[in-house]
């Protein structure tokens, strides 16, 4: 009667214990504004309660009876039969300590790109970007992947430590256009759209080079000149935001055709065919 007395009051400081841990969670998420913070903070209050369930199972189930020796035993076996699990465990803690990525970054792993939107002990979630959508945006689908993949595969991370990529922006102009003022114009709206962003970019790259062997010798935009069968084609070289890359060259797009609307000296080129018709000749009698 004591034992089974003793195993209801542990019962009932369990449901306590998640009452109390749901109406912390409900607090979090009333009184945390930053999206980021709200989630780590429901996470830690979830696996603070895990871990404290777990411990007291234990001691219900095994009261009297040596735990490491069991899980000494077991691991192996374990081992063998939950090896995915087991790796994506592991790959959960490396996760946790060295940082690869975090809530919030944009990753790429085995062709998969997206947002990590959660970091679970066993999966990471990402809202999925690219893929059949331009310009690196959502296509609004949820990918779990398992955490053994920071074992198995590169992982690309957008924005830890050095959020800026080159992102290129090509142009083909008509032969008798005015290459070099095209090629002006189009390094002047480089320049506009980057101006405010130089200091931030030598600055973190100079963080960089504390920790990575990294040195640019330019970050600022560059035109590159080429020609191709049907014109001369005009490439702009800048460094942008993951997330604003599509924005920002639709914007540099549509501040070049307004500007070239009023240069009669150029023209963008298009692909033309010429068809050549040769008349019969009738055969003299």
């Amino acid at each position: 009667m004591m034992f089974s007395l003793h195993r209801l009051k542990i019962i009932i400081g369990l449901v306590l214990l998640w009452f109390c841990a749901n109406a912390i969670i409900f607090f979090i998420n009333r009184s945390v504004k930053n999206l980021k913070k709200r989630h780590l903070y429901r996470k830690s209050v979830v696996y603070f309660a895990s871990l404290i369930t777990l411990a007291v199972g234990l001691h219900i189930v095994l009261p009297r009876v040596n735990v490491s020796l069991i899980l000494g035993i077991g691991s192996a076996g374990i081992a063998m039969a939950l090896q995915e699990a087991v790796l994506s465990l592991a790959g959960w803690l490396y996760v946790l300590i060295r940082k690869p990525y975090d809530v919030g970054d944009r990753i790429e792993v085995s062709a998969v790109k997206g947002d990590v939107i959660d970091i679970r002990a066993f999966q990471t979630t990402l809202l999925e970007v690219g893929n059949w959508v331009d310009g690196e945006q959502s296509t609004g689908r949820i990918v779990h992947i398992p955490n053994s993949f920071v074992f198995k595969h590169p992982t690309y991370n957008y924005t830890r430590g050095f959020e800026f990529i080159w992102n290129e922006i090509s142009l083909v102009i008509t032969f008798d256009s005015n290459f070099e003022k095209a090629k002006n114009i189009l390094l002047e709206l480089g320049n506009k759209w980057s101006q405010d962003k130089e200091s931030i970019i030598a600055e973190k790259i100079r963080r960089m080079a504390d920790n990575y062997m990294i040195h640019f010798n330019k970050y600022t935009p560059i035109v590159y000149t080429s020609v191709v069968d049907s014109g001369i084609k005009l490439t702009l070289r800048y460094m942008i935001e993951i997330k604003q890359r599509r924005s920002t060259a639709s914007n540099i797009f549509e501040e070049f055709l307004k500007r070239i609307d009023n240069e009669p000296d150029i023209s963008l080129a298009y692909t033309t065919y010429k068809l050549f018709y040769e008349p019969e000749h009738k055969n003299a009698d």
